[in-house]
């Protein structure tokens, strides 16, 4: 079975950083994606970053170049570093994986795709 566990989420002022970091256990993989995604009340997932067993990373337009995904392949752990952080972006951010490979662009864009979520880590920046 399949675990997700978010840590790092927090309260940041406009400008800020935090790093979430997401523990997978029971994922022994070898093709794979995994990403992040957001929700806020009322919406649906919005994909914030992918990356695959390739190591290829795709980023939504508005996060590119302030959000970083990475992976410990050791560890089993993915990472977000979010910086320079933005109040419309406080949401709760999940931690997502399917057990295949899929282009990390098509993954981001489509939650439907994710076989396995995170139980989430509220992110929440304030102006």
């Amino acid at each position: 079975q399949v675990h997700l566990v978010e840590s790092g989420g927090g309260s940041v002022q406009a400008g800020g950083s935090l790093r979430l970091s997401c523990a997978a256990s029971g994922f022994t993989y070898s093709t794979y994606c995994m990403g992040w995604f957001r929700q806020t009340p009322g919406k649906e997932h919005e994909g914030v970053a992918a990356i695959n067993n390739s190591g290829r990373a795709d980023y939504a337009d508005s996060m590119q170049g302030r959000f970083t995904i990475s992976q410990d392949n050791a560890k089993n752990i993915l990472y977000l570093q979010m910086n320079n952080l933005k109040p419309e972006e406080t949401a709760m951010y999940y931690c997502a994986a399917r057990d295949e490979y899929y282009n990390e662009g098509s993954f981001r864009r489509n939650p439907g795709l994710v076989r396995y979520w995170g139980q989430g880590t509220q992110v929440t920046v304030s102006s």
